[in-house]
């Protein structure tokens, strides 16, 4: 019985622990929306409460003045195809070192795996880029988050891929497929619950990230959402309604995927983690 109380009591501590961090987020994101159709001078008090009058124009502002059109079609073209080629190469790679029995392909994946941990060297990647003649175009942020998110792609794909059994390949070889043909024909149809969730932790890395894009586009122009928050802040410190404004349209296509796709992501890290 006391045994019984003692969990009883842990789950309470629990819940209180996640109720307090979840007020942690909500408060800062009520202040952002009630604040977003506010004045500039019933945003300087910085309260949660319903606006006195509801500034929908705000938006419009924000919209014509930083420029967002532009910069949600850098955005959409950088995570998407940021996404599309990671998942290709990722899981490429994880069919090889999930059905190569040899101390390469172990050593490889524990190279990869390194990739979690280890930072990234954004001076020597910058002189990388300038050498391939890259820097400040768009293909090198699009190559840079690709291999970014490479190492947990295929943690993620190569515990997913060693659960499928070997038999299947070795049917398909004594039918005729080729190497390619067992991956594209067997693997990649089982491994779509993975994809999804790659794709959806690489949009959402991708999208809110402000630091590569900040010193690899050198042009305005194409410049993504989070960083044209930062250059609007520089011209509109004073008006925290529309910098709130701003973050609110930053903010919305990575909600509206994750709420869309958030049962992909837990059964992906599932089949990804568990099943390996």
């Amino acid at each position: 019985m006391n045994f019984a109380r003692k969990i009883s009591l842990r789950n309470y501590l629990v819940e209180i622990l996640l109720l307090i961090a979840c007020l942690g987020i909500i408060i800062p994101l009520l202040l952002m929306i009630f604040g977003s159709f506010m004045t500039s001078a019933e945003v300087s008090k910085f309260q949660i409460r319903f606006p006195d009058k509801w500034m929908f124009s705000n938006y419009v502002t924000v919209f014509k003045e930083g420029g967002l059109a532009r910069a949600f079609l850098n955005g959409i073209v950088i995570t998407g195809v940021s996404a599309i080629l990671n998942i290709i190469t990722s899981s490429a790679a994880a069919f090889i070192l999930a059905r190569r029995d040899s101390k390469v392909a172990s050593y490889l994946y524990l190279f990869f795996f390194m990739g979690l941990i280890a930072p990234m060297s954004t001076i020597t990647t910058i002189r990388v880029v300038q050498w391939l003649g890259f820097y400040g175009s768009i293909t090198s942020v699009i190559l840079i988050y690709a291999a970014l998110n490479t190492a947990f792609s295929i943690f993620l794909y190569s515990g997913f891929i060693k659960s499928v059994p070997k038999v299947l390949d070795e049917v398909a070889f004594l039918e005729g497929a080729s190497l390619m043909g067992v991956f594209f024909r067997i693997i990649t149809p089982l491994i779509v619950p993975v994809n999804a969730t790659v794709a959806i932790m690489v949009f959402m890395s991708v999208w809110n990230d402000i630091t590569i894009p900040l010193y690899f586009l050198t042009d305005s122009s194409t410049w993504t959402m989070p960083l044209s928050i930062y250059n609007f802040y520089g011209k509109y410190s004073r008006d925290w309604n529309l910098i709130f404004a701003d973050l609110v349209m930053t903010s919305i296509p990575v909600l509206i995927l994750y709420l869309a796709g958030q049962k992909y992501i837990v059964s992906g890290l599932t089949a990804g983690a568990v099943k390996g």
